[in-house]
């Protein structure tokens, strides 16, 4: 396990390099999503009341080596003040004279956020140079960018190895979340896997597979299995080529005990809008002038029947559609019982990784499960079995 704030003792006076992740999304300019930026407060809050001159890193959207300035991180100075109720000071650069003339005057305490890491072709080539640059910024480092953990850079990566690094909070809950769920988790374990396509997700199923006692395949991909084993799916979105690998995925999960929950009903409609007339039909005969958009009714109570058995869930991708009523009808279904059962009955439910966070938003239960990962990436390739260097940097 990597070391955590909890081993990092007398901070004081001390210049910490904090790599955060504040690629949150934006719209003309303005922030729509402050999630990162809030979970982020409190490693910075208890370093900084510790009398640490906190230097905050981070990366912004794709500059590609090159200073844009519609992708400076000026604008999230201010957010983070805001959210911390406390000043941030910012510089101009991230490595450099002006970096570390605005580190130099750092007070106990203070804080002082850097331009974008990415201005630099060094940060994503992982450049030597660049990552002893940020070094000679700090005296120890601390990453809590556990979003940013899958990419090999200078501020992710390379830096870890020239200071002594630790893990922040935020970091540390996902570690401790992703081991809850997949490392030593109770068992029963139930994995819900969703989405639009088998080709993008054939690490994690297969990797699921060999870990979990029940996987659940859900979305656009469940259309892909089931149109493998014959059904008929209509103008239902489907991979074809993958028809061979989705029964190879099934043979793999039958070796390693795994249960595979497929459909046995599906909401179809015939087209993909709003208060498109709609029925439930069965998962082998989809008609020819309908696709499928959600799971059915049945397949509902199927998966519930297993969650109530379930000491563990990971959930990874909606059911369905859930972007467009009706056909979000059975992700808020699960989503629902999936709170209930976590507050009722030690659930430990953890979720995360592409639309997921959207989907359990939507369900109204973000903040009613164990804990839901904002990562991205970086949990999805944990879920696939993959070495994070950002994590194994910290010893992790």
């Amino acid at each position: 396990m990597a070391r955590t704030l909890d081993d990092l003792t007398d901070v004081a006076g001390k210049r910490v390099l904090l790599r955060a992740d504040l690629n949150v999304p934006t719209s003309d300019g303005k922030i729509t999503d402050r999630t990162r930026i809030d979970r982020l407060c409190p490693t910075i809050r208890e370093l900084a009341n510790k009398g640490a001159r906190v230097v905050v890193c981070s990366h912004f959207d794709r500059p590609r080596g090159k200073r844009v300035p519609e992708m400076s991180l000026a604008p999230m100075a201010e957010a983070l003040s805001d959210a911390l109720e406390r000043p941030v000071g910012f510089a101009d650069d991230c490595i450099g004279p002006v970096a570390e003339a605005a580190v130099a005057a750092l007070k106990d305490g203070e804080i002082l956020l850097l331009e974008n890491t990415r201005f630099h072709a060094g940060e994503e080539k992982n450049d030597p140079a660049m990552a002893a640059a940020l070094a000679k910024l700090a005296d120890v480092y601390v990453n809590d960018a556990f979003s940013a953990a899958h990419r090999a850079h200078a501020s992710t990566e390379g830096v870890a190895h020239l200071l002594p690094a630790y893990a922040g909070r935020l970091m540390q809950a996902e570690l401790d979340a992703l081991q809850a769920a997949l490392g030593k988790p109770a068992r029963p374990v139930v994995a819900i896997v969703g989405g639009a396509k088998v080709s993008t997700k054939l690490d994690l199923l297969g990797n699921l597979s060999g870990k979990v006692d029940v996987l659940v395949i859900g979305g656009a991909m469940a259309n892909t299995f089931l149109a493998a084993q014959g059904a008929a799916m209509g103008r239902s979105l489907q991979e074809a080529e993958m028809h061979a690998t989705a029964l190879d995925i099934l043979e793999t999960a039958k070796d390693n005990n795994c249960e595979v929950l497929l459909p046995v009903d599906l909401v179809a409609a015939e087209r993909f809008e709003a208060g498109s007339p709609h029925r439930t039909v069965s998962a082998m005969s989809v008609p020819e002038d309908m696709m499928a958009l959600d799971v059915g009714p049945e397949t509902v109570r199927m998966i519930e029947a297993r969650l109530r058995g379930a000491s563990t869930l990971v959930w990874n991708g909606p059911l369905g559609a859930f972007e467009i009523p009706p056909f979000d009808t059975a992700t808020v279904e699960v989503a629902a019982m999936v709170a209930s059962l976590t507050a009722s009955a030690g659930l430990v439910s953890i979720g995360g990784g592409g639309d997921t966070v959207s989907a359990l938003r939507h369900a109204g239960v973000l903040d009613r499960m164990t804990y839901v990962s904002s990562a991205g990436g970086a949990f999805l390739e944990w879920l696939e079995g993959k070495t994070l260097p950002g994590v194994a940097a910290l010893g992790g």
